[in-house]
């Protein structure tokens, strides 16, 4: 079994609840978290390096729109192929 620990700190608990709250439905059992003050800890588990990365990389994504929500992203992300020269 394969795991992987992401921890995503935040200004004040007020902020981790409300992201908390945002991500929350969309873990389902693939995704643990606990939030432990102004912290977030995720704690996610998979059989195969893929289907680790692609959970990751799902929360990830589920991660920057609560964030944007919640005003603690400025801009929003460019993939850097498709940033103007």
């Amino acid at each position: 079994m394969l795991t992987l620990e992401l921890r995503c700190p935040y200004a004040d608990e007020r902020t981790a609840q409300a992201v908390l709250a945002a991500v929350g439905p969309e873990n389902g059992s693939y995704v643990q978290v606990v939030r432990q003050g102004a912290e977030l800890v995720f704690h996610l588990q998979a059989e195969r390096a893929g289907t680790l990365r692609n959970t990751a990389d799902d929360l990830l994504a589920c991660l920057k729109t609560a964030e944007e929500a919640v005003g603690l992203v400025a801009e929003p992300y460019i993939e850097p192929e498709e940033r103007p020269e």
